[in-house]
């Protein structure tokens, strides 16, 4: 790679390596090197991304259930979104490939290991601290937009009612108060066990999932 090529990649990217080499060869197609090339940096790449995605779910979604979770982490770590953080780090204009490789119909599948491969390049170079902050910065967008598969308090509430009690919860309006443009609702609720427990909202239904929450809080679920 020309040497002007490689410091305007790293401006473009936000990241100085002190080792060089590995950027080169985190651009680097096995067609043109069959040894030193990107895959062994995409497999660790793969795994940094991971552990950084996973960290950040639990941080910010600690009451989630692992395989909400788990669906999550699979939605932001998958090929396709490495290939769109690649071409928006205009990754398919530096990968270096073979001379019979035709360089305008790169692969999305090559740009998407080479932004893992970078990652990995990074970890490697600057430690994980910096290789996380490279991913959160990048993957913010995409984090930002992803629907998040969580199952609300009421409808929790209500499939443990089901499979415990073959009944549904029993919710009860207490009382409507404040004027029209600002209602407060007050509702409670109660499983065939347990004491009723009050939730309130500006809404019948905001009502109901504080209260389903407080109840699920109690029996520890």
């Amino acid at each position: 790679m020309i040497k002007s090529n490689l410091i305007n990649f790293q401006k473009k990217i936000k990241v100085k390596f002190k080792d060089s080499s590995l950027l080169i060869k985190t651009l680097t197609h096995k067609s043109h090197d069959p040894i030193n090339n990107y895959e062994k940096l995409e497999f660790l790449g793969d795994r940094v991304l991971g552990l950084t995605i996973s960290k950040l779910l639990i941080t910010e979604y600690p009451e989630e259930k692992v395989g909400n979770l788990d669906k999550k982490l699979a939605s932001l770590v998958n090929k396709e979104k490495c290939y769109e953080i690649g071409k928006k780090l205009n990754l398919d204009k530096h990968i270096i490939v073979g001379k019979n490789q035709n360089i305008s119909k790169i692969e999305n599948k090559i740009v998407s290991d080479c932004c893992e491969a970078l990652i990995g390049a990074i970890y490697i170079d600057k430690g994980f601290y910096f290789a996380e902050k490279f991913v959160l910065k990048n993957w913010n967008e995409l984090i930002k937009n992803a629907k998040i598969t969580l199952v609300d308090s009421k409808t929790k509430l209500q499939e443990y009612s089901l499979k415990k009690f073959k009944k549904l919860p029993i919710y009860k309006l207490l009382n409507n108060t404040g004027p029209r443009h600002k209602p407060s609702f007050k509702v409670a609720v109660k499983l065939k066990d347990t004491d009723f427990f009050e939730g309130s909202g500006s809404s019948i239904k905001k009502a109901q999932q504080d209260a389903a929450e407080k109840l699920l809080k109690n029996i520890k679920i």
